[in-house]
C-alpha cells in the first residue's frame, strides 16, 4: 500500500482526493493534507477522516507518507517539490512541473539525489481514445506525420481568475498556453516529436491578468512535420473543447471532447477490423471519473513504486515539455521564431514583476 499525502487542498485537490482518499486506486491510500489555508485542508481531511497540516514542515515529518501530490501555485512547485524529496518522499507533482527550467532541474537533481521518484501529471496520456490513437502510430499507421494541431477552446472569466491572487500571474502561474493548455502542447509533442523550432503570437482579450488569456502558434518538428496550437480561455459563454488532431500520409484521427476524450474522426487508408472495434468501444473516455484519466494516471503510479517501473512521464519529460511552452512564451516576447534548446531571456514565466 502507498501512503499519499496531498500538499495543497485548492481548486485541483478534488480530483486527487477523490481518488486517493475514496478508495478507487488499488493499492494507494490518503493519509494526510496540508495547506497554508486551515479551512481549505480541514475541509478534505475531514471528508476523508485523515489529519490536516497547516505548515510543510510538520507535514513532512510525517513517517507514514510515502508520497507527496504537490498541487500548490506552479510557481510554488520546485520548492515544495524538492522540500519532499529532501524528506524522502516520492513527488507526484501538477502539470507544469516548474516555471523556470532552472527550476526543473533542481526538481529533478533534488529527487536523483535523495533516491525518490518524481512523476509529472499529465493525464490525459491515459485517456482511452488517446491510447488507441498512440497505437496506431506506434504500429506505423498513420504513415509520414504532416500536420498536428491541438485546440483548447475554455471558459475561465474573472471570477475563475480572482479565486486567488496567483492566479494568472507571471510569477506563480502563467497564462492559457502553461495552464490550461500545458496537456494540449504535452500531447502534440508526444505524437509528433521533437520540436526544432516555434513563433507564437498572444492577448489579454477579456480578463484583467498579467498573462495572456489568448494565444496562436505554429511548429516545425525535426521530422518536417508541422504544428499549430490555439489556445484560449476567452470562449463564452462556456467551454467548447480541448482536441488533438493528427494527420498522416495514410491516415487522420481526431480526439476532441472537453479534454481530449471523445474520437471525433477515425479514418486510415488501410482499414483494419480493429478500426471498428476503436470506434465502438474505445471512442468515448469512461465518465467514471472527473478529470479523465486521473483514475488510469494513478493507478500507474502505484504500479511504477510497488514494481520500480519507470514513469511514463518523469522529471525528464516534464522538462522537455516546459522547455516548448518557454520557447512559445519567448517568442511572443520577441515577436521571432524560437528554436528549441534556447536560452530563455525575455520570457517573462516564472518571474516575479
Amino acid at each position: 500500500m502507498i501512503r499519499f499525502g496531498l500538499l495543497g487542498c485548492g481548486r485541483i485537490s478534488k480530483r486527487h482526493s477523490d481518488l486517493l482518499g475514496g478508495g478507487q486506486i488499488k493499492g494507494a491510500t490518503l493519509v494526510s493534507v496540508c495547506d497554508t489555508i486551515a479551512e481549505r485542508a480541514d475541509a478534505v481531511a475531514s471528508r476523508f477522516s485523515v489529519p490536516a497540516f497547516y505548515d510543510l514542515s510538520d507535514f513532512l515529518v510525517q513517517k507514514d507518507i510515502d508520497a507527496v501530490a504537490v498541487l500548490t501555485p506552479s510557481g510554488l512547485h520546485p520548492q515544495h517539490a524538492i522540500a519532499c524529496a529532501k524528506a524522502g518522499k516520492h513527488v507526484i507533482v501538477e502539470k507544469p512541473m516548474a516555471l523556470r527550467l532552472q527550476d526543473a532541474d533542481a526538481m529533478i537533481r533534488a529527487c536523483d539525489e535523495a533516491g525518490v521518484k518524481l512523476f509529472v501529471v499529465k493525464q490525459n496520456r491515459f485517456n482511452v481514445p488517446v491510447v488507441k490513437a498512440r497505437e496506431a502510430l506506434e504500429a506505423g499507421r498513420f504513415g509520414r506525420l504532416v500536420l498536428g494541431t491541438v485546440r483548447v477552446r475554455w471558459c475561465r472569466d474573472q471570477t475563475y481568475y480572482d479565486q486567488d491572487a496567483w492566479r494568472g500571474t507571471w510569477a506563480y502561474d502563467g497564462g492559457v498556453l502553461t495552464n490550461q493548455a500545458s496537456h494540449h502542447i504535452d500531447m502534440l509533442e508526444w505524437f509528433f516529436g521533437d520540436v526544432v523550432s516555434v513563433h507564437a503570437r498572444a492577448t489579454t482579450a477579456l480578463v484583467k491578468v498579467e498573462t495572456e488569456d489568448t494565444a496562436v502558434a505554429t511548429l516545425k518538428f525535426r521530422s518536417g512535420a508541422l504544428g499549430i496550437i490555439e489556445a484560449t480561455t476567452a470562449v463564452r459563454p462556456r467551454d467548447l473543447e480541448g482536441s488533438l488532431s493528427i494527420l498522416g500520409e495514410k491516415g487522420a484521427v481526431e480526439i476532441a471532447g472537453f479534454a481530449v476524450n471523445e474520437i471525433r474522426h477515425w479514418r486510415f487508408v488501410d482499414e483494419l477490423p480493429i478500426d471498428k472495434v476503436v470506434v465502438e468501444r474505445y471512442s468515448v473516455n469512461p465518465p467514471n471519473v472527473y478529470g479523465f484519466g486521473h483514475q488510469a494516471y494513478y493507478e500507474h503510479v502505484v504500479d511504477c513504486l510497488l514494481h520500480q517501473r519507470a514513469a511514463l512521464v518523469d522529471g525528464l519529460q516534464g522538462r522537455k515539455s516546459l522547455e516548448l511552452i518557454s520557447a512559445l512564451y519567448e517568442s511572443i516576447e520577441t515577436g521571432q521564431e524560437v528554436a528549441l534548446r534556447f536560452e530563455p531571456r525575455r520570457s517573462r514565466l516564472g518571474v516575479l514583476s
